[in-house]
């Protein structure tokens, strides 16, 4: 996957090709899985003036935001983008199983693109983990505030981080690992991600769109609220190990491989003291 490829969540930060989707679209379904009420939350708390009608999910990834969006707003049709037509499949599948495949189309396309296809007129364009993909966030901007008519809504949410699951104090011999891993990742991140962190304030801003509300959100869940964290857990793990594991000391690998083996003594799935650890921002701006 290169920067053109959006989605729903930060997982993409660690998945650079589109041979890696069904691994990718694992990731996508546990993330939706676990932050589920958190995304509710985000849903519910938007400044809208009235419920959307057409919404544009831009970067839907497996579908974690578009499916939250057609239960907040049941009268709603959505129209959701990728790049992947493995994830839109995947998105396209699901609906079909919940009996929304009527309120729902697929358009694969890049928004790094100079043109975008036709997305109709929507009220509500959301944007969830995707914009710090773009290779032009500015362009991208630009081309949302074209879309929406005036009085539309733009929900940019982002994840400040990678998410933690460890407690600072494992594993036992090698303490503090989970951060030395993410901080060998630095590097790469800032190379491959630059936009990751971005405060889309003065962004939206400057694309023309009024910022109407930010706000952050802190993501606390605890292992045991979930059976799905341990897997959501050691598959993010198992994914940020590829980046980091050349930064690492040779025992950090070691000690990170004894956590990611799913049938070892040290397995992270054999844990019960993890949690999901993380910080969300909400973006929501309207097109005057």
């Amino acid at each position: 996957m290169t920067h053109s490829h959006q989605h729903g969540t930060h997982t993409a930060d660690l998945h650079q090709h589109q041979h890696d989707d069904s691994g990718q679209a694992e990731i996508l379904d546990l993330d939706a899985e676990v932050l589920a009420e958190h995304i509710a939350g985000i849903t519910g708390s938007l400044p809208l003036t009235s419920a959307p009608r057409q919404i544009v999910d831009l970067g839907c990834g497996t579908g974690a935001g578009t499916f939250a969006l057609l239960e907040r707003f049941p009268e709603a049709h959505i129209t959701a983008v990728d790049t992947s037509t493995g994830h839109l499949k995947l998105l396209a599948d699901k609906a079909c199983a919940e009996g929304v495949q009527e309120r729902v189309r697929t358009v694969q396309a890049d928004l790094d693109a100079s043109d975008w296809p036709d997305l109709g007129t929507p009220d509500l364009a959301w944007a969830s983990a995707s914009m710090h993909h773009m290779a032009d966030p500015a362009h991208a901007l630009a081309k949302v505030h074209e879309l929406l008519p005036p009085g539309g809504l733009f929900a940019v949410v982002e994840l400040d981080g990678f998410p933690r699951f460890l407690p600072a104090d494992v594993p036992a011999d090698r303490p503090g690992l989970e951060e030395r891993c993410h901080r060998a990742t630095d590097s790469f991140h800032a190379e491959h991600v630059p936009h990751r962190g971005t405060d889309w304030g003065p962004m939206l801003s400057a694309a023309g769109f009024t910022v109407e509300d930010t706000r952050t959100i802190a993501v606390n869940i605890e292992g045991d609220r979930s059976e799905a964290i341990g897997r959501y857990a050691l598959g993010s793990l198992q994914r940020l190990r590829n980046t980091a594991a050349p930064g690492l000391d040779p025992a950090d690998v070691i000690a990170l491989d004894a956590l990611l083996d799913p049938a070892g003594p040290r397995s992270i799935l054999r844990r019960t003291d993890l949690a999901v650890r993380t910080t969300r921002t909400v973006w929501a701006a309207r097109k005057r």
